[in-house]
């Protein structure tokens, strides 16, 4: 398993924790309003989809004929992909709009790729749904490590808690009940809409700040993409990069890992197991 320890390029693992400190300088103990990102952040019932938006974007560039390999073409398209991850869908589907135009071809509507890959996605996240449904699987299972105790921690502290996702609503609504994280967030759960333009996570930020009369410095975040961290930052929050390993439950992703750090995170941590100290030192003055 990858460790702080052993992992390239770690300088300030924070002492009791499994959370490596990029950016020392942070306001620490102001906290009131905490930000969370739903896949790969608290969520897992979407492990694996870029291994099923990548392949469906490639063989729609292949359809282009295209003198490029299909590693050429899914390099271009993880790059892009990971690039957007945090926005909604809708951008993503939008830009491999571009690239077929870019390469000749005559692309569908962005809405309806939007479609066909979320009816791809659909299989899996269904079989998981069925099994939790079925008893076979837990929604702790589904969920990256110590999620639920974070949540009913940071609760406990006074902390409103806010939820915004680039997945359509309608799905982030129903995962959240399955995976029994709903009432930690009330109202305050935001996703994707039919009308792109009216959501972003940046409007969300904006909305907390407004709504609860907040400081920069008073607004924590949790996330997995560049999105989430880079919008925190902007406004003068605190950004935790969540590098979870989706797939074991274990360890650092170090491609996350580095991809959080370009985008501004001042902590990157796993998963939630070792919390107890993290908070601690999150609300110490």
């Amino acid at each position: 398993m990858t460790t702080l320890e052993n992992s390239p390029g770690s300088h300030h693992p924070l002492p009791g924790t499994n959370a490596e400190l990029i950016n020392p300088d942070i306001v620490r103990g102001r906290f009131r309003s905490v930000l969370f990102d739903f896949d790969g952040t608290l969520s897992l019932i979407r492990q694996g989809w870029p291994d099923v938006m990548i392949p469906m974007m490639v063989d729609v560039l292949k359809q282009t004929h295209t003198s490029e390999t299909d590693e050429q073409l899914h390099e271009t398209v993880e790059h892009y992909v990971m690039r957007l991850n945090g926005r909604q869908t809708i951008y993503q589907m939008m830009q491999l709009v571009e690239e077929v135009r870019k390469r000749g071809g005559h692309p569908e509507s962005a809405l309806t790729y939007k479609t066909r890959y979320h009816e791809l996605l659909a299989i899996p996240v269904q079989q998981r749904l069925d099994a939790i449904q079925h008893g076979q699987l837990t929604p702790e299972s589904l969920t990256v490590p110590g999620s639920h105790s974070l949540l009913e921690n940071l609760q406990k502290l006074g902390l409103h808690l806010y939820l915004a996702s680039g997945t359509d609503l309608t799905y982030v609504k129903q995962e959240l009940t399955w995976l029994k994280l709903d009432h930690y967030f009330g109202q305050h759960i935001y996703g994707a809409l039919d009308d792109y333009k009216n959501f972003s996570k940046a409007m969300i930020i904006q909305q907390i700040l407004n709504e609860n009369d907040l400081q920069g410095e008073e607004l924590l975040g949790f996330g997995d993409g560049f999105v989430e961290i880079e919008e925190v930052k902007r406004v003068g929050g605190v950004s935790i990069g969540v590098a979870s390993n989706e797939a074991t439950g274990h360890g650092i992703n170090l491609w996350k890992r580095e991809r959080l750090i370009e985008a501004g995170a001042d902590l990157i941590i796993p998963e939630y197991r070792e919390q107890s100290a993290l908070i601690k030192w999150l609300f110490q003055t």
